[in-house]
């Protein structure tokens, strides 16, 4: 075997190299044999030829034979990867079977938001995991990277969790959807039951769930604890047909929002992850438009804003299963040991948005998730000192919007 083979090889086993056509992966070798690349240049036009693949375009369309010929490509790519993304209308959207798989832990996972880092603002959320595993199959997702596509649910959830005792003296804010979807399996096998029952074991604790579902069928008819918000994660439509597949629509989101709002319950919103397209400006705008015209803002309790951030498992989740997606078609910059839009891109994305909620500025908690700290003062014209003072802030507003709303409905 040569040495431009072997190189070549290596080179394969380090890289998405199997997720390219036949075609592709025959023009790479023989274009590496010709050139003579190192293990470096052959790796790179791996991971750019299998972008390209994602992003619908073909790598031998961009390639010029010339003595600059890997040069010149790498900047064809990387104008491609940094102009932004166009998305089309897709006419039908796929429906998925959940696989579920029953397993058996001594305990549940609770315990910190698994993604926090010292290095970006973060609100100290703790996590629970009442499942394991999401079936939506989003572009960006990071949860499938861990766990797979099958979702797991943990036997005698009720009972474990009612073993989780809490200190009555603090309020705690808890999160049901960092592994899993808050609301895609609505009941089953008990699962909202048991933690609704825990929040009415626990009313100083504020128990969020978070879905990018419109599956409030049991929670319209279930006896909700005011210290439960539902929240939901937005994006325009056009990213939601292109990148967030199974998910439910943009306006069955809203709608399952409005419902909940109209039956008692705290309400709120996640923009995250924020996606820069053409016409991403006037999309989120549409959609602060839709929210501030359906919702009073005393119903209310968050409007968050994140955007896409890689870390490298994940990035080399999406180029394995190079699944036909514009997600990674973005200039990716290394952002606290992860891979995000550059800070620019990020003040343009927030203080847009932002601006266009003006009238709930007062009653809404605004925060940036695991975003870094200098983001604050450019969109907010603050910031927090610490993670601990974003965390009470954040959780005693959580608690006086709950007391207001209750005593409002109780009048």
């Amino acid at each position: 075997m040569s040495d431009n083979m072997s190189k070549f090889d290596k080179a394969c086993e380090q890289s998405p190299f199997l997720s390219l056509h036949a075609k592709t992966q025959e023009f790479i070798k023989q274009t590496a044999d010709f050139y003579s690349f190192s293990f470096s240049q052959i790796r790179q036009l791996i991971i750019a030829a299998v972008d390209l693949q994602m992003w619908d375009f073909d790598i031998k369309e961009l390639w010029r034979e010339d003595k600059n010929a890997f040069k010149d490509f790498f900047e064809k790519y990387e104008q491609i990867r940094d102009t932004p993304k166009k998305y089309l209308p897709q006419k039908t959207r796929a429906q998925t079977k959940i696989q579920f798989a029953s397993i058996d832990k001594n305990m549940i996972g609770f315990g910190r938001c698994p993604v926090a880092t010292p290095k970006t603002r973060c609100c100290n959320l703790l996590t629970l995991d009442a499942v394991e595993g999401c079936a939506y199959g989003c572009s960006y997702c990071s949860i499938q990277t861990f766990y797979g596509s099958k979702v797991s649910l943990n036997t005698n959830f009720a009972q474990k969790l009612s073993c989780i005792e809490l200190d009555k003296n603090k309020i705690y804010h808890i999160g049901t959807g960092q592994s899993s979807d808050s609301l895609m399996l609505g009941n089953k096998d008990g699962i909202l039951d048991a933690l609704i029952e825990f929040a009415r074991k626990n009313p100083n604790a504020v128990l969020e769930f978070k879905s990018k579902s419109a599956n409030i069928k049991y929670l319209l008819k279930a006896n909700l604890p005011p210290n439960i918000i539902c929240t939901f994660s937005l994006n325009p439509q056009m990213v939601i047909d292109n990148e967030e597949h199974f998910t439910a629509s943009l306006k069955e989101r809203i709608k399952a929002a409005v419902r909940l709002s109209q039956n008692g319950v705290l309400v709120g919103f996640h923009f995250h992850p924020m996606i820069y397209f053409e016409g991403w400006q006037k999309e989120y705008e549409a959609i602060a438009d839709e929210l501030v015209r359906n919702f009073n803002s005393k119903n209310v309790a968050l409007i968050s804003m994140g955007t896409l951030t890689f870390i490298k498992p994940v990035l080399r989740q999406i180029r394995a299963k190079a699944d036909k997606s514009r997600i990674l078609q973005m200039p990716l910059t290394e952002a606290n040991g992860k891979f995000s839009y550059p800070i620019e891109i990020k003040k343009q994305m927030f203080g847009t948005l932002y601006k266009a909620f003006k009238t709930w500025h007062k009653d809404v908690f605004f925060y940036l998730c695991m975003e870094d700290e200098s983001l604050w003062s450019s969109v907010f014209g603050f910031e927090y000192e610490n993670n601990d003072t974003f965390e009470n802030a954040m959780k005693n507003a959580y608690m006086n919007k709950i007391n207001k709303y209750m005593r409002d409905k109780n009048r």
